[in-house]
This record gives structure tokens, sequence and C-alpha cells, in this order.
């Protein structure tokens, strides 16, 4: 007898819908769900690590102007020059912003300024003048400081990378930090600010507070007052309050609309003064530019003060005497 040959039950869906080609399988519900999780989950890590980027200061956002509060923190930065300004703002208008500005986050959708006022000033300037909505946005990453010592560490270590700053801007920003209750006195302004310098830089700087005390806001070109220049300022100032006293008079009668000639001032009011002319023999200083000497046979006047008008007051007096 021949055996009979088992048939395998149907598979549905094995014949397409033209019965000539056979349709593939069915993904199994289980593979389908599994796929779907799987993208999720590489989806929430991407976002996760975003977040974690833009928080830890790693990425890059773009923020409108108007949200920069550069008063957030006391500038170190004395000024900006037309010319210097003028030069940034080319590159920026060239090439776009190729720095990112340091900002930390406050309420209602606002940032502090950390460091970058330049590049927002820059920007700002741009925007003005052009119109140009690609001047309107900031590249910035996102600070998280623990405290406001922090922020101001933060802002000087990048100006000092990036441009440098001169002694009585260092030495005022340190005065200003010690206003705003962020260190307790000098010492720790220092040594917070500028704990990386050396112990002699620290010296210099702390040299140039009284400098700051009592010029700023007088000097129309503090950041370029020389080191040496500076130092010498400070030491005359010990003690003198005439020296102070003249000098900030001298600043302000005179004016001077450049570097050379304010600080020509300056060195006109630390030149030694002129020693009085000695005394013939014998001359005695009867009162401030006068001065008699007594002889055998009569009396020498002499002096700035014997003028004229003295000399006709002293013949009369003694013709009627």
């Amino acid at each position: 007898m021949a055996k009979r040959k088992r048939l395998s039950p149907a598979r549905l869906g094995y014949w397409s819908d033209d019965g000539d080609t056979p349709a593939p399988p069915a993904a199994p519900p289980i593979a389908h769900v599994a796929g779907e999780a799987s993208a999720v989950a590489a989806l929430e890590e991407v976002t996760a690590e975003l977040d974690r980027a833009r928080i830890e200061g790693r990425l890059v956002q773009s923020l409108p102007l108007g949200a920069i509060d550069e008063g957030y923190l006391v500038r170190d930065r004395v000024l900006a020059g037309d010319d210097e300004l003028q030069v940034l703002k080319d590159s920026i208008r060239a090439r776009g912003q190729q720095t990112p500005i340091e900002v930390v986050a406050l309420d209602g959708g606002r940032y502090g300024l950390i460091s970058g006022w330049r590049r927002l000033a820059a920007l700002r300037q741009l925007l003005a003048e052009t119109g140009e909505e690609s001047f309107s946005l900031i590249q910035a990453l996102l600070r998280r400081p623990e405290s406001a010592s922090d922020a101001y560490i933060a802002m000087v270590e990048e100006n000092e990378i990036r441009v440098g700053l001169s002694y009585f801007e260092r030495a005022r920003i340190a005065l200003k930090a010690i206003e705003q209750g962020v260190f307790e006195d000098r010492r720790a302004a220092l040594q917070g600010l500028f704990g990386s310098a050396s112990r002699a830089r620290r010296s210099k700087i702390g040299t140039f507070m009284p400098v700051v005390a009592e010029l700023d806001g007088v000097l129309r070109f503090p950041a370029s007052l020389t080191e040496r220049l500076g130092l010498r300022l400070a030491k005359a100032m010990e003690g003198s309050n005439t020296l102070i006293q003249g000098l900030k008079q001298r600043l302000l009668d005179e004016t001077p609309d450049n570097i050379e000639a304010e600080q020509a001032v300056i060195a006109r009011s630390l030149a030694p003064a002129p020693r009085p002319a000695a005394s013939p023999a014998g001359m005695r200083e009867i009162r401030p530019g006068l001065s008699a000497r007594e002889t055998a046979t009569g009396l020498t006047l002499s002096g700035p003060s014997l003028t004229p008008e003295l000399k006709a007051q002293l013949i009369a007096w003694l013709e009627r005497h």
C-alpha cells in the first residue's frame, strides 16, 4: 500500500494578493515593541546627555542679546577703546562669533554675564548699526558657579587668559569684590582672585589698591597706567594727602585728552619740588619771599616779594620818619 503524504497546515499571508509571489512572514509583535523601546531609550539617553552638557557648560547655546544682564558682576575691564572694539566688530561681521561668552542662569529667563563683555558690546553695536537678525543672538556657555566668588574668579581668569588685565584693573576688581561683600578684606580678595599668580604679582596688585581707591573715576585712561608709574604714585601717596589732592585738582583742571598727556600730569606731580635758592651769607628771611641782611652801615633787603610797590611804600615811610 502506498504511504500517504502528510500535508503541512496552511500559513496565513504566505501568498501575496495576486497569488504569485510568497509574502514575507509578519514580524512577531514582541520584536516590534522591543525595537520601539530601544529607540525611545536611545532618544532619552541622547536627551539626557544634552541636558548634562548644557548644565555642565559643555553645550554652546544661542541666547537673545536682550536676555543677558551685563551688570550681574562688576566688570574688571575698565573700558574698551573704540579702536579695540572696532577690530572685534570687524572680525564678528566677517567670521561670526568665534568664542562663546559665559553666563549664569537667573530668574525669569535671563542670564547674568560672567565673561565676554567685549563680545556682547560688539554684537549689540552691530545689531544697532545693521539691524541684521544674525547679530541678535549670542553664543554662550552656561556656568553654575557655587558662589559669587567663583563667578568673579571665572571672569578674572578668562580675561587674564584672553587679553590680560592692567594692574589698575586687577586692583579695581579686587576692591569692587570687597565692596560687594564677596571677600572679607584685601588679603582674601587678592588670594581668591589671583591665587594662581606669583606672590610678587599679588603684592603689586595690592600696592595699586590705594591708587584705585583715590583715582578711580578721576583718571580718564586708568587701564593705561604703567606698572612703574603706578608703583611710584602709590609710594608717593603714602601719608601725603597734599599730593593726592593736588594731583586730583590738576587732572580736573587740565582734563588731558590722551594717555600721554594724562601720564605727564602724573609725572609732574611726582617730580620733586625745586629747592629754594641758597640765601647769601647773613641773609635772614623775614617773611616768605623777603629776606634782610644787616651790615655795619645799613640794611639790605632782597627777594621776589620786594616789588616796586613795596619799595615805594618803604621809601615813603622812611621819608615820613
